[in-house]
């Protein structure tokens, strides 16, 4: 295998990790109605049941820093591997609401974990002028995992399996999961783990396995160690202390407004948000799949101009387009909010019907009704799907391609697994609010949620503008010097 090979191989794996995280999140857009007959759920515990993935997400995310510096990355993202093919199989097979909390907990410990490692482990051995795009190709397979839980689940959904589907629905996940445990055996470790070690020469020898001529790879091991600098810094030191102010706060910043977003909620919440706006189930679980491949198609975009504009530029442009969407979403849901609940209602009242296998005309009559109130909505449904469809465009091209290069860039080498921590905790702890709590205000007021999302995306920008750092094109080692620590 060259060199090259090796290097966007060794990317490409520990990017699975991105793509098990994206289908881990969105499969359960697809079950939410089946769990809500199954175990009996409100609005309230329907969005407890799924932020329950994200309370393990915040968990691992926050306690999987230590255990990196301490294993290695390759070993803990194998652990990983283990915790996504666990949840899976015992998601599928739950046997009450209980199990069935506790597996999506477990495969959250592998989400959160997942969304430190990947993208760290990737930034540690990749060149400075490709870091950005081999970063963000864990953004690209999270929204390629994404786009395949939604086409999952309208495939399964398709086979009309009954009872058993929305189980199938979380229980393909074990294949990509088991396929990623193998294949890290393949991969590295990372040359600067090794450092932190003190093996400097199996660092060498895998930069130079990755690519790096012997003249670089002693500079870069200089670089390194004097990042490091472990006679006066301690990998064990503090880590909330002055010294580390600024890139603490600029990760907690980009996470936060990550979430305050609302992209969990669209990523969660699809079908939902679809149906509240007039669609039928079918409809709405189509719709999803077409959120899913916008965001694909502009994760690929902003990878290959990633590192061309840099990061401020595309976060510059994402937020103009949150603003924008959201805006016009909240405004669809205030005007054509009669609308879409008569249209929302006719098709449950449909259903209803339909499952308790009414006389035909009864359903013929409902059929009616409900083609007159679909019809009633469509101007707003239409408006709203092409407002979302521009907020999935804006997030994939900003924000979503930023956050996680972004993050594994602004720390030194010596607390980088724990400021990758905290970036993640931050964001998944939003995203478990956001979450938890959509279902029940989305039901008060559509217009109202969106509306809020809209207000902080502008906060977003004014941070952008004022705040943000470039890191475009800047040694990781030096990274650390702009920011203004020795």
């Amino acid at each position: 295998m060259g060199k090259k090979s090796y290097l966007f191989g060794s990317t490409i794996i520990a990017a699975l990790g991105g793509l098990l995280f994206g289908f881990d999140t969105a499969v359960i857009s697809g079950t939410t109605d089946s769990l809500k007959q199954v175990y009996h759920l409100d609005s309230w515990w329907l969005g407890f049941t799924v932020a329950t993935a994200l309370i393990g997400t915040i968990i691992g995310s926050i306690a999987v820093g230590r255990p990196t510096d301490r294993y290695g990355r390759r070993a803990i993202l194998m652990v990983i591997g283990v915790f996504y093919f666990v949840s899976a199989v015992g998601s599928a097979l739950a046997w009450d609401w209980y199990s069935f909390c506790f597996f999506r907990f477990l495969g959250g410990l592998g989400v959160g974990g997942a969304s430190v490692v990947s993208p760290m482990y990737i930034a540690e051995i990749s060149p400075t002028r490709l870091r950005g795009r081999l970063v963000a190709i864990t953004q690209f397979n999270i929204v390629f995992g994404i786009l395949l839980a939604f086409f999952s689940n309208y495939l399964i959904a398709d086979l009309d399996l009954g009872e058993a589907e929305w189980r199938w629905m979380f229980g393909v996940e074990a294949v990509p999961a088991a396929a990623f445990f193998f294949l890290l055996f393949l991969t590295p470790r990372s040359p600067r783990w090794l450092l932190m070690q003190s093996r400097a020469d199996e660092a060498r020898t895998v930069l130079s396995r990755l690519g790096v001529d012997g003249e670089t790879a002693e500079e870069e091991i200089r670089q390194i160690e004097a990042s490091l600098d472990l006679a006066h810094h301690s990998v064990r030191e503090p880590f909330f202390c002055r010294t580390y102010r600024v890139p603490i706060l600029l990760a907690v910043a980009i996470a936060a407004f990550n979430q305050l977003s609302g992209i969990n909620a669209l990523m969660y919440y699809a079908p939902n948000i679809f149906k509240m706006a007039g669609a039928g189930e079918n409809l709405a679980l189509l719709q999803t799949v077409a959120v899913g491949g916008t965001n694909l198609l502009f994760t690929m975009a902003a990878l290959a101009v990633i590192d061309h504009f840099g990061r401020k530029k595309l976060m510059i442009v994402g937020s103009i387009g949150y603003i924008l969407s959201l805006a016009v979403t909240a405004w669809a849901f205030y005007t054509y909010g009669a609308e879409f609940k008569a249209s929302a209602g006719a098709i449950k009242a449909l259903e209803a019907a339909q499952q308790a296998t009414a006389d035909p005309g009864t359903i013929a009559g409902l059929q009616n009704t409900a083609s007159q109130a679909i019809e009633a909505a469509s101007g707003g449904s239409s408006i709203v799907m092409i407002s979302l469809l521009v907020f999935i465009a804006s997030h994939a091209f900003g924000q979503g391609a930023v956050i996680w290069v972004f993050i594994s860039e602004v720390f030194p080498n010596r607390v980088r697994a724990r400021g990758q921590a905290l970036g993640s905790f931050t964001h998944w702890f939003m995203a478990a609010a956001v979450t938890w709590t959509f279902p029940a205000i989305a039901e008060w007021s559509g217009a109202h949620v969106f509306a809020f999302y809209a207000a902080m995306m502008v906060l977003q920008l004014v941070w952008v503008l004022f705040v943000m750092p470039e890191t475009k094109g800047v040694p990781l080692e030096q990274i650390q010097k702009k920011l203004g620590i020795e």
